[in-house]
C-alpha cells in the first residue's frame, strides 16, 4: 500500500506544530509516517510569530512570551532540543492608568479579576461605588443564573458593577484578545470565570485559587527565547526538512476538492499544482477555511462568522535619561474611552516595558518599549500612516509616563487581521465544524478554535494531527 498524503494549508505555528506531530514528534518519523507537504501563501513560515532587527538587538513582532506553566509551547522548545534558548521573565507585575494617573495593580488577579476582598480594598484606581460593589460581592453577592454561555461583561458586572468591569478588568481580559467583555464568550475566553459563576455565591471566592502553603512552584510565569519567540517557527521548519516535510511558501491555496472516484478522497489545488490528500488540516483564518470548504456544509459555513480584531505595536527605542518609567512592572494597561487632551480618546491600550521583561534585551544607553493600539471596536490606527501613528502615540506617551523624551528610533508593526473573537456559541459553532469536517478527513487547527495563545496554538496543530490521522486510517 502506498504512503499516505497529507497536506496542511497553512504555515503558522499550528500548522508547523501538525507537521511536527505527524512526522512523530519527540521520537521522529518512521515507516508508517505519512508524505507531509506544507502550504502556506506568505512569503515565510510562522504567521504572527516574526522577529526583526531593531535599534542594536533582535526583537518579536508578535508575541514576545509564552505561558511557562502551560506545558505545549515548553514541550516543543524541548523536543527540538533548545531548551536552552529559554529565558524567563524577569518582572511581574503592571500599572493601570486611571483618574488621571498611575496605579499598580493589585496583587491575587486572575486575568483583572480580583479573588480577595483586601486585594481591591487599598487600590486608589477607583471610586468608592468600585469598593462598595467588590465588597457587595463579598459579603451579600448578587445571583445570576449563567446559561450555555455568556459574555465576560454579563458576569462581571452583575457581580462586580460596571466601573471594576469596564475600568478594572477589560483592560487587562481584552488586551490578550483585543475584544470586548461585552462581546466575548465567557465560557470559551476565560472558562474559569464562567464556572465560577455557575457555582454562585461571591465571584471573587470562587475564583480564588486553593492556597498551598507548603507548595512552592518555581516555574516562572512567562518564558521568551533568546532569539525571540519568532525564532520558533524557523527552528521547527529547519527539523522539519530535515525529516522529509515538503514545506512551500508563497503559494496560495485556490480549492479543495473531494474527488470520491479519483486514489485518494482530497486535491489541493493551488495556481500551478495539484497534490493529491488522504487528509488535510486546515490552519488558516476562520474565514480563509469557510471559503476552501464552506460549500461541504452549513456548520462548516458557518466558520465565516469568526471575524477578527486588528492591532497595531509601536516600538520605540528612546535613551534612558530621556524616560522616566514606574519604578517596577512589566507594562501600563490603558481602559477604552481613557479621555486626555488630545482628540477623541486615548488610542493606547497599553505599554509594554520590553527590556524589563527580558533581559537579553537591555542596553545601557536606551530605553525599549511598546505602545499596543486596537481593539474589535477601535480601528482609528488603521486610518493613520505610519509616521501619524508614530506621533500619535508619541503625544499618548508623554501623559502616560512620567517623563517621556524624543525617542531615536520607532517602528510600527501592523496586525490588520489580529486576533480572532470568540463570541458567545464560540465553542458550540468549533464543535459543530469539527464534526462536519471530520466526514471528509479534514481538521481544523490554529487560534480561530483552541486559544490565541502560543502554547493553545500548538497544542491545537498536535490535536488536529492526531485527529486526521484517526480519520484516514478509520477511512483505510
Amino acid at each position: 500500500m502506498s504512503r499516505a498524503s497529507i497536506v496542511i494549508v497553512g504555515g503558522g505555528i499550528s500548522a508547523l506544530a501538525a507537521a511536527w506531530e505527524l512526522t512523530g514528534g519527540a521520537n521522529g518519523p518512521d515507516d508508517a509516517t505519512p508524505r507531509i507537504e506544507v502550504i502556506e501563501a506568505s512569503e515565510r513560515v510562522g504567521g504572527s510569530l516574526a522577529t526583526t532587527t531593531f535599534a542594536g538587538r533582535t526583537i518579536d513582532l508578535g508575541a514576545d512570551g509564552f505561558l511557562a506553566r502551560r506545558p505545549e509551547a515548553v514541550a516543543l522548545v524541548n523536543e527540538l532540543g533548545i531548551e536552552d534558548q529559554l529565558e524567563a521573565i524577569a518582572e511581574s507585575g503592571a500599572w493601570l492608568w486611571s483618574r488621571g494617573k498611575l496605579h499598580e495593580l493589585p496583587k491575587g488577579l486572575v486575568l483583572g479579576v480580583p479573588t480577595t476582598l483586601e486585594s481591591i480594598t487599598h487600590f486608589r484606581g477607583v471610586s468608592w461605588r468600585a469598593h462598595l460593589a467588590a465588597r457587595r460581592d463579598a459579603l451579600a453577592p448578587a445571583r445570576l443564573r449563567v446559561g450555555d454561555d455568556v459574555t465576560i461583561g454579563e458576569i462581571t458586572r452583575a457581580k462586580l458593577g460596571r466601573e471594576l468591569s469596564y475600568q478594572f478588568i477589560e483592560p487587562m481580559i481584552g488586551g490578550i484578545q483585543a475584544g470586548r467583555i461585552d462581546d466575548l464568550s465567557a465560557k470559551s475566553v476565560f472558562p474559569a470565570l464562567y464556572a465560577a459563576a455557575q457555582r454562585g455565591g461571591s465571584l471573587m471566592q470562587a475564583l480564588r485559587p486553593p492556597s498551598s502553603p507548603d507548595v512552592i512552584d518555581a516555574t516562572p510565569v512567562f518564558y521568551s527565547l533568546q532569539d525571540g519567540v519568532g525564532s520558533l517557527p524557523n527552528h521547527l521548519a529547519t527539523k522539519l526538512k530535515e525529516r522529509g516535510v515538503v514545506i512551500r511558501t508563497g503559494v496560495p491555496v485556490t480549492a479543495l476538492r473531494r474527488t470520491p472516484a479519483g486514489s485518494y478522497p482530497l486535491e489541493v489545488d493551488t495556481f500551478a499544482t495539484t497534490t493529491p490528500a488522504n487528509g488535510v488540516i486546515l490552519a488558516t483564518p476562520a474565514t480563509m477555511t469557510a471559503a476552501l470548504i464552506g460549500s461541504y456544509d452549513p456548520a462548516l459555513d458557518a466558520l465565516s462568522r469568526i471575524d477578527s480584531a486588528g492591532a497595531a505595536m509601536v516600538t520605540f527605542s528612546a535613551a534612558r535619561a530621556s524616560v522616566t518609567l514606574p519604578v517596577r512592572g512589566t507594562g501600563i494597561l490603558v481602559p477604552l474611552g481613557t479621555s486626555w487632551a488630545g482628540e477623541g480618546s486615548m488610542m493606547v491600550t497599553a505599554v509594554t516595558f520590553v527590556d524589563r521583561k527580558w533581559p537579553r534585551l537591555r542596553l545601557d544607553e536606551d530605553v525599549l518599549l511598546r505602545a499596543h493600539v486596537g481593539r474589535s471596536d477601535d480601528s482609528r490606527w488603521s486610518e493613520l500612516n505610519d509616521d501619524e501613528l508614530i506621533g500619535r502615540v508619541t503625544d499618548e506617551l508623554a501623559v502616560l509616563l512620567p517623563t517621556w523624551g524624543s525617542p531615536r528610533e520607532s517602528l510600527v508593526q501592523r496586525w490588520p487581521l489580529g486576533l480572532p473573537q470568540y463570541r458567545v456559541g464560540h465553542e458550540r459553532l468549533v464543535e459543530q465544524a469539527r464534526v462536519a469536517s471530520s466526514h471528509y478527513a479534514v481538521t481544523l487547527a490554529g487560534n480561530p478554535y483552541d486559544g490565541v495563545g502560543v502554547p493553545a496554538s500548538i497544542g491545537s496543530g498536535r490535536r488536529a494531527a492526531r485527529d486526521v490521522m484517526r480519520l484516514i486510517s478509520a477511512i483505510v
